[in-house]
């Protein structure tokens, strides 16, 4: 049975926003009759679709429609100031960069105003502000450095008509409400297999208890997990213990991929090391699975979500002896879930026996005419008869050694941070990160000299060992030739190491890359590498201001603290385009409070999230909507976004401290 909408209307021409000169256009069928649809009838996602049906046996010229835009000649995109939607600490460069079109004049002048709470605004200073050097996008930019201003207060610019949010001057700046939100709420809304309460709210339910069963062997599932052969001792629709506890949703999905669980501990282990937070806001009871947001429980909160990601990591390791590649749904109705994680399955462990023709593999491609195995009709009516009676989770193991390095990271890095905390859990997680380089270390390739490098990074800082410390200069080659990607990482190690012409070799590549690195900053006005792709660039920029900050601590001369604080800057607003939300919900003046995150049906958001952002209409239009369903501008994600931003927040709070 197929179901179809019924068109709001039908004609011949459709006025689109008549009433608006800058909205209207218009469409003309010059064969069948136009259709006018709600699409949200079939889809959360949906939006008003027009259509023409396509007439039986036409073969050419099937539909013919003439769209015709509104066009005002006298219309220019008007002025944008970007500022950060936090704001900034007294010693740090200040810089509103403001976006013009091109076809008007640079004529104003930036008003620094203060906002005084009996007298409105007070005009500070009055700067010229200076050209950017450089083509990015299709406006002109110009920059108003306003660093000398330095009082404590609330403050906005001004240029012409146009006025920016108000942001803080003020030393506190960085000290409250702004990395607070990912370890408050953002970590525990995400956190599987637990109940989440905020007071009287309960986020989500207990959930996926039922995780998880071993996927069938040589098959592909729709959303790019990969399966070969089984492990071996495994059939396929084993029920394979110790996978239900631990880990975090993936954001706007519920599935855990394993990147996703390291790459979280890894972030949030490196900002224990280097900041010592010890910040408690949050219950974790694992023995009744209940996580109580905003009620202390004595214990560092960022230890306990290190303690969660490495159930789910540990409890893997434990079951096959190598890192799975993730867990995730088995069929399509539940992958587009959208409410309670709580509802996605029973928590039944499914006890067999393995179905002969099991509907939730519908959705699974199995071969590349994968036509026969489903309709595609089918997959978009999801009426009840498609509900599939087996609803458990499907585990899929990994398809490379890439991802088994990388897991080495997360594990010697939490190792370390949890010593003297939770010393059987450190001993676990190091003795795995051991075992796992034992057994893929040899593993060769580009991508896998990626990880081989940040996983013996973390190996000589925990260890100490010399095996270590030998593997490490025997890659001269690979990290020279990547010294630009790994060089944060490699210089955390190079301390440890006491060859002292492989030192200064490497010291030397790092030398020549930093003018490669600081100029790709300088590329355009906000003062970071910005080289968009189908996604907002923010995550990326964010990970570039966490690698920037530790190539500043270990080589101030070389690499300036600046980029760093503009990637911190770009997310929190200084980033192109009309929309100067903070890419981190409730976090800012104004921020993306509409985002695509497990509450996205809601038009709602998760505080401390941390969207993909601005993202590149082809070839230079900068575009972030306040849509939900827009994954590539407003998607949250674990294993970076937020614990990034988190850790960019702290390290330019301990940075302009000193």
């Amino acid at each position: 049975m197929s179901l179809n909408a019924t068109p709001i209307a039908k004609g011949r021409e459709l006025t689109v926003a008549p009433e608006n000169e800058l909205q209207r256009m218009k469409i003309k069928s010059l064969s069948g009759p136009l259709q006018l649809l709600d699409g949200r009838i079939k889809h959360n996602n949906g939006w008003f679709v027009v259509r023409s049906e396509i007439p039986a046996g036409a073969t050419t010229g099937a539909i013919e429609w003439i769209v015709t835009p509104n066009i005002v000649d006298s219309w220019h995109y008007g002025p944008v100031v970007h500022t950060s939607q936090v704001g900034y600490h007294p010693n740090q460069e200040k810089r509103a960069v403001i976006e013009l079109d091109k076809r008007l004049a640079a004529d104003q002048s930036a008003v620094i105003k203060r906002i005084d709470p009996d007298n409105g605004y007070t005009q500070i200073a009055t700067i010229e502000p200076q050209p950017f050097k450089g083509e990015f996008l299709r406006f002109n930019y110009l920059i108003a450095d306003f660093s000398e201003v330095k009082e404590p207060g609330m403050y906005v610019v001004q240029y012409g008509d146009v006025i920016s949010e108000a942001f803080q001057i003020d030393a506190t700046v960085y000290d409250q409400g702004v990395w607070q939100p990912v370890l408050e709420y953002f970590l525990p809304v995400q956190m599987c297999h637990m109940k989440v309460f905020e007071k009287y709210r309960v986020w989500h339910d207990v959930c996926h208890l039922d995780d998880a069963l071993m996927a069938p062997p040589n098959i592909n599932h729709f959303d790019g997990y990969t399966h070969g052969e089984l492990p071996e001792g495994y059939k396929a629709y084993q029920p394979v213990e110790g996978l239900n506890a631990g880990g975090w949703h993936d954001a706007g999905d519920y599935d855990m991929r394993i990147e996703s669980q390291v790459g979280t501990v890894f972030n949030l282990a490196l900002a224990v090391e280097e900041f010592a937070i010890d910040y408690d806001q949050t219950l974790v009871d694992v023995d009744r699975r209940i996580v109580e947001i905003h009620h202390p429980d004595g214990k560092p909160d960022a230890l306990q979500q290190i303690e969660h990601g490495l159930a789910a990591i540990l409890g893997g390791y434990r079951a096959f002896n190598e890192l799975y590649r993730g867990i995730i749904c088995n069929n399509l109705r539940q992958y587009v879930l959208l409410g309670d994680a709580g509802s996605m399955t029973d928590n039944k462990v499914f006890e067999g026996p393995a179905p002969k023709n099991h509907n939730g593999l519908w959705f699974l491609k199995v071969s590349t005419d994968y036509s026969k195995y489903y309709n595609p009709q089918d997959n978009y009516d999801m009426i009840e008869e498609h509900v599939p009676e087996l609803d458990d989770r499907m585990v899929f193991m990994n398809e490379g050694p890439g991802r088994q390095l990388d897991g080495i990271t997360g594990l010697a890095a939490a190792s370390r941070v949890l010593r003297g905390y939770n010393d059987k859990l450190a001993d676990e997680a190091l003795e795995t990160a051991e075992n796992l380089w034992d057994a893929f270390g040899d593993s060769e390739g580009r991508w896998v000299n990626y990880a081989k490098i940040s996983s013996l990074v973390e190996l000589i800082i925990t260890t100490n060992k010399e095996k270590y410390k030998q593997a490490f200069i025997e890659l001269k080659p690979e990290i020279k030739q990547s010294i630009s990607r790994m060089g944060w990482n490699v210089a955390r190690a190079l301390p440890f190491i006491k060859d002292t012409a492989f030192k200064q070799e490497i010291e030397k590549s790092l030398e020549e890359a930093s003018s490669e690195i600081n100029a790709q900053a300088r590329e355009n006005p906000f003062g970071v590498p910005y080289h968009p792709a189908i996604w907002g660039a923010g995550w990326g920029i964010q990970e570039f201001g966490v690698s920037y900050y530790f190539l500043n601590k270990h080589h101030p001369d070389l690499f300036p603290i600046d980029p760093m604080l503009n990637a911190l800057n770009f997310v929190l607003g200084c980033h192109p385009g009309e929309n100067t939300a903070s890419f981190a919900s409730n976090i800012g003046t104004r921020s993306q409070t509409v985002a695509y995150g497990v509450n996205r049906a809601d038009w709602s958001f998760i505080p401390g999230g941390v969207v993909s952002g601005t993202n590149l209409t082809r070839p230079d239009f900068p575009e972030m909507k306040d849509w939900p369903f827009m994954w590539q501008q407003t998607e949250y994600v674990v294993g970076g976004g937020s614990t990034h931003f988190m850790f960019l927040v702290l390290g330019a709070q301990k940075y302009l401290s000193k």
